[in-house]
């Protein structure tokens, strides 16, 4: 069987910031281990998820969304066949995710009153503005032992803790509402409706190198597969493109 690469593309505002809140958590966790090779993506992914939160309403938007998924959740706890120990026991972190949220009105505020995290932030849209001279005390920070640093790194990284349960949980329940079925277009297109999806994925085999541009919203959306080498486009089988799809 092939390798193959899934493609996800938001049908509205708010799966769009969820997912770039994910990216950026990936980031956070893949480079947790500050040192002087990945300390910029680090800062970089902690300044963007940061400023996410203080540009949009993620603590209400996922909590709404978590109320909507507990209840589609509770309706199967009667049904024949269903694990009712999973479902309560996901029902429970749900209900525990709803809570923390509900407490944490501010997120990431002790990273904004962070001195060391601010003086960083001003200086990475600026080319090479976090070099030794202009930041001493971050140049300072970085030689300073491993554990020294990951005591610094875990305080901050828990500052989303509770946005990163919450998302951690709520993209797989959106996700496995639905399963991939296989499609087929001819010349590179394919459109179609959807019945208030959130989510589109589309699965593609790895070698066919092809990547799909995606354009819609909840209702209706058009998708055109583009090779990943331009110069190739041309030669695109023009009778079939077969791709899996599902709309979550």
């Amino acid at each position: 069987m092939d390798n193959k690469v899934i493609f996800e593309h938001p049908l509205h505002e708010k799966m769009r910031t969820w997912l770039r809140i994910e990216f950026l958590i990936k980031q956070l966790e893949e480079n947790k281990t500050v040192n002087t090779a990945n300390a910029l993506l680090f800062f970089h992914s902690l300044s963007e998820l940061l400023e996410i939160v203080e540009r949009n309403d993620v603590r209400g938007d996922l909590y709404k969304e978590l109320d909507e998924q507990k209840q589609k959740l509770s309706t199967w706890l009667n049904v024949a066949g269903v694990d009712s120990n999973l479902l309560e026991t996901l029902l429970e972190r749900i209900n525990y995710i709803q809570n923390q949220l509900s407490k944490n009105d501010k997120m990431g505020q002790s990273l904004k009153e962070d001195r060391f995290v601010s003086a960083i932030r001003k200086r990475l849209t600026i080319p090479g503005g976090c070099c030794s001279f202009d930041l001493p005390s971050f140049y300072l920070w970085l030689q300073q032992p491993q554990t020294y640093r990951n005591t610094h790194v875990t305080i901050w990284r828990d500052s989303f803790l509770t946005l990163y349960q919450a998302i951690s949980t709520l993209l797989p329940l959106i996700r496995q509402c639905s399963i991939f079925k296989p499609f087929s277009c001819n010349n590179n297109f394919y459109q179609n409706c959807t019945d208030s999806s959130s989510l589109l994925r589309i699965r593609l085999p790895l070698a066919n190198s092809l990547y799909p541009q995606v354009s819609g919203n909840a209702a209706r959306y058009a998708i055109r597969f583009v090779h990943l080498e331009p110069s190739l486009n041309d030669k695109i089988d023009t009778n079939c493109v077969e791709f899996e799809l599902a709309t979550c």
